[in-house]
């Protein structure tokens, strides 16, 4: 039982100094203002606006010609207008030399992606050729890089193989990717058309979906592993993780890390040429078609049986693919000061899958790796990516027949090097102290996907996530206050030990509003906490417990069902002769309070402005002497 101040000869202060001492309150106390009652249209644009339109996107657009508006309007659809106008050589010779470097990391791994997906190679390459261009127009973010990336590639491969079989049927199988891409795409963009960034909660999944790549070799396209192959990736994979502890330990060799996929990639292929190693079982990426991409927009199943997989399948990897590129894109737009617009970003992002599968595309999003690396190598704006695309474009034209003896298992080494830093051990650490049930959720996601499947993986995630959203909404925190010594202010006693609570009163805090989900735990967890002190009172033998005051300023709403659950606690208060008493009740809350005729009933004198202002009103004869 926390430190209770004890009544001297009768009256005490409900503010002491710590010794018992009173600390006088005004005499004049404020009430509870109602707000004004407000047209119902009025109100409801004012929440749809507050709901959809928090940032008021319209707002330059005021008192402009409609010449400044026009202009306004393009630049919001393409930013590269806006960003364009200031764009010098300097810039230029930024986003240069981080174009060449992110296209010597992105070449490789688009390769290595495109079998984590089941596809072609070329497919890789393909989507590192149009979205990049698509996004440099309309992407706000000046340091992401856009392609293929081995979470969604492997997750996309996944779902599509549970469907069609890529080697039986290896047409239906790439309709049915390019089908998936358009509608993640389509995802994409509606939901920043609509304006529902709601998908911050998603970002613990793809560390655990990462995991998965490791529990399978042949998700690497390395089905023999005899001794050339496993020595072959070893071999190169210790390259990369030196080459990365080496870019680590310096900024200034950043590009040793990012030029080391391709220079693995060119030694290993010139190794396994020379010795033909390919005859010995090393597995090699064969014939890669050269030309850039084809159209594929006939290829898209906008009927059949095959439709609604497709759009199952992208909606699930374009909210992955959505969730991990605007988490990327807020990350380095938080290092460099600058802000981007996640609405913008989902909608340039959906269109440029939704055209990249008109252009035998799968889905691209942002990926870490290369945008790290384009951070790193100074990029200033998009054109990196467009740098980025042109060095691709050049090699589809190119440069493919060299890597006809590609081996898989340099691969399958680039790949395990990508994903090695999303498997981040401190940070599940910080999620296990900081948030049991978000540790739990993670868990769940990681042992899903590595004994079962990526699918069960994400549900078992996102059905804890609910469960944790639900035991929040249905069980709010509740606390008993006291008063803090020498002040007129009142905290929860078990964060503040030294408060006191005042005899004959007791001070309970909701932490949550109060609606039909979870009106009678409140209302039987204030009775609880009522008949708990009770006992400790009794067994104390110190005054009855005469006043509930229930502090409401942490109630931001309230429905029929809650102001039931008030007149039921009431009812019951008044039959045990204790007098219900509610503090700081906000705007909306007091206003319904009124309209339900609660007010009236509860009596207006018994609604007050703080908690101090109550207490002194329940203690009247206890505010002027010691």
């Amino acid at each position: 039982m926390s430190a209770r101040a004890h009544p001297v000869d009768g009256d005490v202060s409900p503010a002491t100094d710590g010794g018992d001492l009173p600390i006088k309150l005004s005499s004049h106390r404020h009430k509870v203002g109602v707000p004004p009652k407000q047209n119902i249209f009025h109100d409801f644009m004012y929440t749809f606006k507050e709901t959809f339109f928090h940032d008021d996107p319209l707002r330059h657009f005021k008192d402009q010609p409609k010449s400044k508006q026009f202009m306004l309007g393009l630049q919001s659809v393409f930013p590269v207008f806006d960003w364009g106008r200031d764009y010098s050589l300097k810039k230029f010779r930024g986003d240069l030399i981080a174009g060449l470097t992110i296209a010597s990391l992105c070449i490789p791994q688009d390769i290595g992606y495109a079998k984590l997906a089941n596809l072609d190679p070329k497919y890789g390459l393909y989507s590192s050729f149009v979205p990049p261009l698509v996004y440099a127009c309309m992407g706000s973010s000046r340091d992401i890089a856009i392609g293929p990336v081995a979470v969604v590639s492997l997750l996309l491969g996944t779902l599509l193989r549970a469907e069609i079989d890529p080697n039986t049927n290896p047409d239906e199988y790439l309709r049915l990717a390019f089908t998936a891409t358009f509608f993640a795409g389509v995802t994409e963009a509606a939901l920043g058309f609509f304006r529902t960034l709601v998908l911050a909660t998603l970002c613990f999944l793809i560390p655990p979906l990462c995991e998965s790549l490791f529990t399978n070799p042949n998700k690497f396209g390395c089905v023999q592993w005899n001794w050339q192959t496993i020595l072959i990736g070893a071999s190169f994979l210790t390259f990369l993780l030196i080459s990365k502890i080496i870019g680590k330990k310096s900024k200034k060799l950043f590009w040793v890390p990012a030029i080391a996929p391709l220079t693995s990639v060119i030694i290993s292929t010139f190794f396994v040429y020379i010795t033909r190693a390919d005859k010995q079982g090393v597995q090699i990426v064969k014939h890669l078609d050269d030309g850039i991409n084809p159209s594929s927009f006939h290829k898209i199943y906008f009927s059949g049986d095959y439709l609604v997989k497709g759009i199952r399948i992208g909606v699930v990897a374009g909210m992955v693919a959505l969730t991990e590129a605007v988490a990327i894109g807020r990350t380095f737009a938080a290092m460099k000061d600058y802000q981007i617009d996640g609405n913008k970003e989902m909608v340039a992002l959906g269109v440029m899958n939704v055209v990249g599968s008109m252009s035998s595309c799968y889905v691209a999003t942002g990926s870490f790796s290369r945008s790290a690396v384009n951070f790193m190598a100074g990029c200033q704006t998009a054109v990196s990516n467009i740098i980025m695309s042109i060095v691709v474009l050049l090699t589809l034209l190119f440069l493919t027949p060299l890597f006809k003896y590609t081996p898989n298992a340099i691969l399958a080494a680039i790949i395990i090097n990508a994903v090695i830093p999303l498997i981040d051990f401190q940070a599940a650490k910080l999620i296990f102290k900081v948030d049991k049930l978000d540790f739990v959720a993670c868990m769940g996601a990681f042992f899903g996907v590595i004994f079962v499947s990526v699918e069960i993986g994400l549900l078992i995630a996102v059905s804890i996530s609910f469960a944790k959203i639900l035991l929040q909404v249905t069980r709010p925190r509740t606390a008993v206050l006291g008063n803090i010594p020498r002040t007129s202010v009142y905290r929860n006693i078990q964060q503040y030990p030294e408060a006191t609570m005042v005899p004959g009163v007791l001070t309970i805090r909701v932490d949550s509003a109060i609606y039909f989900s979870n009106s009678n735990y409140v209302r039987e967890r204030i009775q609880r906490w009522l008949l708990e002190e009770e006992e400790k009172v009794k067994a104390a033998s110190l005054p009855r417990i005469q006043f509930l005051i229930i502090e409401m300023s942490p109630v931001t709403d309230i429905d029929t069902s809650g102001i039931h659950a008030l007149e039921d606690l009431y009812k019951s208060l008044q039959k045990r002769d204790i007098q219900l008493i509610l503090a700081n009740p906000g705007p909306l809350v007091i206003g319904k309070l009124h309209l339900s005729h609660f007010a009236d009933m509860l009596g207006h004198d018994n609604i007050f402005l703080t908690v101090a202002d109550a207490v002194e009103s329940c203690c009247p004869k206890l505010s002027d002497e010691v």
